[in-house]
C-alpha cells in the first residue's frame, strides 16, 4: 500500500511541477537571456529547485516547441544561453491567463478544505 501511495505521489508531483517549471522558465527568460545556472538560481529564489537534469530537459522541450532558443557564448568557458523566441512571448502571454484561472480555482478549493 505504501509503495502505491509513494508511486502515485511521485508521478503526480512530477507532472504538476513539470508544467509549473516550464511556465516559470518562460517567465524568467522574459527578463532577458541567461544560461541554465542563472535560471536555476532564479528558481531557487522562488522556492522551487528542479534537478539540473530536469531543468535541461525542460529547456530542451521548450526549444523543440520553438518557445526558447539556445546559443553559445564565450565567457571564461563556453556556456549555453537561452532566450525567448517571439512565439515564446506569445505563448507566455496566453499561459498567464491559464495560470490565473488555475490559481483562482485552487484558491477556491483550498479555502473550502
Amino acid at each position: 500500500m505504501f509503495d502505491k501511495k509513494e508511486r502515485a505521489l511521485k508521478k503526480l508531483r512530477k507532472e504538476l511541477r513539470s508544467g509549473v517549471y516550464s511556465y516559470l522558465v518562460l517567465s524568467i527568460l522574459k527578463d532577458g537571456e541567461m544560461h541554465g545556472y542563472f535560471i536555476r538560481k532564479r528558481l531557487e529564489e522562488l522556492g522551487l529547485v528542479p534537478s539540473e537534469g530536469a531543468l535541461y530537459d525542460i529547456l530542451k522541450s521548450l526549444q523543440k516547441l520553438g518557445l526558447v532558443e539556445g546559443f553559445w557564448v564565450m565567457e571564461k568557458r563556453p556556456r549555453k544561453c537561452y532566450r525567448l523566441t517571439d512565439l515564446g512571448r506569445e505563448v507566455l502571454e496566453e499561459l498567464k491567463e491559464e495560470i490565473r484561472l488555475i490559481v483562482r480555482v485552487l484558491r477556491g478549493v483550498l479555502d473550502g478544505c
